[in-house]
């Protein structure tokens, strides 16, 4: 194996001398073993809509391929569902809805959420295998991550079922009615339990519409909730484009709808829904700033910024886009930055050594590509490690972008890709005053020893989240939502509860 060695002068030297610290070069790193995860991921060849209960070919008879974007390879075909399609779910939920669910006392309902989250774990190897297959994401992360909190999700909501006369401290609850969702790619499963859980734990029932490169794994989960004996109609999913979401948004007897995706598409929703009496909640785009203060961890911030944009290939709205540090420590923090993405491993999401999986479509490589060619044209200093990318599938490289102001594109627009744009501040006025200075407020990070700080920062960062010493932690417990044109409403926590409730 090839040692490391470092440029002159030594690292000892350089910080005593208040000098940046050398970037290492690294030879050869030695190869790990191939170590794919083999669980079988149960796939069929093909995928119908799951309406009242049971799943069911779609009227128009038209399916479209669901592709592996780690090898460009077909998975299975999914249902294509019309207007015709998605009205038969609303009916479907509308009869469960105020025949069954609707009325059930929530105990009942209870036992079937929970049945469904144990479950769930029961299945995790093979949900986690095809979550990654589908999707692109590293299988570590689904494994460890996206299918444990989709369980705890379900646990925890169903925790709540007979305990809802205290989410709304003297006021009684009740259930909307029929629920309109629509999901996107990047956590398939994860996002499917934020939305369902909350809305059955009030007795509401649910069209639902995964984004159509990854719709497997809820379809998958359907298998679930039969063997769950969920009764018919209460969840009903329906699969296909933007003209299958825009019915499921616009469907006369949705009570209320949610959307997690784009802020360009959220405003489109809005738009049609004005002088409807429906209710909304929008989870929308983010370009958070992860701050750095001269007197933060270096080495633990650097791990976080690393987990908050690349072990995620960017693929979440609170992704930590925008690095701010602070002056004084910008040099040490880049330096130690390239020194890490140099190690991290990109290849197939399957083995459990890759770090960066694949990108989730060829749609979404090119809208990378194209922003970072931007970036390039901006003046910014691009810095891409040097690895050898697999010969098929989507794959990009992780990127930090120094030298980056405000006006630059890539630092106000969302790339949703393993890119990082670095800028930095002298004071907490002006790190405040930047993080800021975007159109949207879903999150933000903040890297300090002093508690008091903060605390600062977390009252004066217009944003839904603000995570301390760390980033990307999520709790059901906790609740997940956005400001300006990050949206509104929450997920998690009572405050999710109350989005899908009418007081009384």
């Amino acid at each position: 194996m090839s040692m490391l060695t470092a440029k002159k002068p030594t690292r000892p030297a350089a910080r005593a001398a208040g000098r940046p610290l050398p970037e290492l070069i690294f030879g050869d790193l030695w190869e790990y073993d191939p170590a794919p995860e083999t669980a079988d991921p149960k796939l069929k060849a093909r995928y119908d809509l799951f309406i009242g209960g049971r799943f069911t070919a779609p009227a128009s008879g038209k399916y479209f391929d669901s592709i592996n974007p780690a090898n460009e390879t077909k998975l299975a075909e999914i249902a294509h569902a019309n207007a015709a399609d998605v009205d038969a779910a609303y009916q479907a939920a509308k009869k469960a809805h105020d025949n069954v669910w609707g009325r059930m006392p929530g105990r009942e309902r209870a036992k079937y959420i929970y049945r469904i989250a144990r479950l769930l774990q029961d299945r995790a190897r093979e949900f986690a295998v095809a979550e990654t297959m589908d999707g692109g994401k590293p299988i570590k992360e689904s494994r460890d991550f996206d299918v444990p909190m989709c369980a705890a999700h379900f646990f925890y909501h169903a925790g709540w079922a007979d305990k809802l006369d205290y989410v709304a401290p003297g006021r009684r609850v009740a259930p909307l009615g029929v629920v309109g969702q629509v999901i996107p790619w990047n956590f398939p499963l994860l996002m499917l339990a934020w939305k369902l859980a909350p809305a059955l734990a009030m007795g509401n029932t649910i069209v639902i519409k995964p984004a159509e490169t990854t719709s497997i794994t809820a379809l998958k989960l359907a298998e679930i909730f039969q063997d769950a004996g969920l009764p018919a109609g209460v969840v009903n999913i329906v699969t296909g484009f933007g003209d299958t979401g825009a019915a499921v948004m616009g469907h006369p007897i949705a009570a209320k709808v949610a959307f997690t995706g784009s802020t360009e598409v959220g405003k489109i929703i809005m738009r049609s829904l004005a002088g409807t009496d429906k209710k909304m909640t929008m989870e929308l785009g983010g370009k958070a700033a992860n701050i750095v203060f001269d007197d933060a961890p270096i080495d633990q911030a650097v791990e976080g910024i690393v987990n908050g944009i690349f072990f995620n290939q960017g693929h979440v709205c609170c992704a930590g886009s925008r690095l701010l540090v602070q002056e004084t420590v910008a040099a040490e923090v880049l330096a130690k930055l390239k020194n890490r993405i140099r190690v991290l491993r990109i290849g197939d999401p399957l083995d459990k050594n890759t770090d960066i999986g694949a990108i989730n479509s060829k749609e979404q490589l090119g809208t990378i590509e194209r922003l970072v060619a931007i970036g390039v044209k901006d003046g910014a200093t691009m810095f891409q490690p040097p690895c050898k990318l697999p010969s098929k599938g989507y794959y990009f490289r992780p990127t930090i972008f120094s030298g980056v102001s405000m006006s630059h594109r890539i630092a106000r627009e969302e790339i949703f890709g393993p890119v990082l744009s670095v800028l930095t501040f002298r004071t907490v006025d002006e790190a405040v005053e930047k993080a800021n200075n975007t159109a949207y407020g879903l999150s933000a990070g903040v890297w300090t020893d002093k508690g008091t700080r903060i605390l600062k920062m977390s009252t004066e960062l217009k944003a839904g989240v603000v995570w301390a010493n760390t980033y990307n932690k999520f709790d059901p417990t906790s609740p997940f939502g956005g400001y300006k044109e990050s949206g509104f409403g929450r997920e998690g926590g009572r405050q999710g509860l109350l989005d899908y409730c009418k007081l009384i």
